[in-house]
């Protein structure tokens, strides 16, 4: 499957319409903008794109890769919600992942890159897209900025990503990993505010 179908498929995992819940979460940006951190449209560039650049290049994108070659060599030894979806859509391999406690959102989306024939790179530029999208909509809904910033913001991400893939990809196993203690601290904080239109 190359050309035309693969890149159907990958945009298929990237819409914000999989019904995986990704839009309904915030990953700490409400509490960010209750907080008054995010007061204009800079102020959540820095924060996606940051995020984009210390946190998922640097863990999701090396992670996401290494589990796409695993499933592209059938290498077994080496998400509920998208596990459900790949096997409704005669993904049969994902079946066995709707109930294991261990099956993440990478891992799932991997699967299904790799069985769809998405190149590696393509499925995590798609990957991150997706997650800068989300995180866009997120700062729409709660105000912190109009339609035209948020789309800018996007275009940036969407300038920044493909380096960004470069990056994770070349990463050495022992220099995987992420420290965004802000999104963490944000995202916790998140959980006690009192109302909320997002899960951290």
């Amino acid at each position: 499957m190359t050309g035309p179908p693969a890149l159907t498929r990958l945009l298929h995992l990237a819409s914000p319409a999989l019904p995986v819940g990704a839009y309904a979460y915030s990953r700490g940006l409400e509490w960010a903008a209750c907080a008054g951190l995010l007061p204009d449209a800079a102020a959540v560039r820095d924060w996606i794109l940051g995020l984009l650049e210390r946190s998922l290049a640097r863990l999701d994108v090396p992670v996401l890769c290494r589990l796409h070659a695993a499933f592209a060599e059938e290498d077994e030894a080496g998400a509920a919600a998208l596990a459900r979806l790949l096997a409704d859509l005669g993904l049969a391999e994902a079946e066995p992942w709707k109930r294991n406690p261990r099956a993440t959102f990478a891992g799932l989306f991997a699967l299904a890159a790799a069985r769809w024939e998405i190149a590696r790179a393509d499925a995590c530029v798609g990957y991150l897209f997706a997650w800068a999208e989300n995180q866009l909509a997120a700062a729409l809904k709660l105000g912190c900025l109009g339609q035209s910033a948020g789309q800018r913001i996007l275009y940036d991400a969407g300038g920044l990503i493909p380096g960004l893939v470069s990056l994770g990809a070349a990463l050495a196993d022992g220099d995987i990993g992420s420290l965004t203690p802000g999104q963490a601290m944000a995202s916790a904080l998140h959980e006690t505010q009192e109302t909320r239109l997002f899960r951290s």
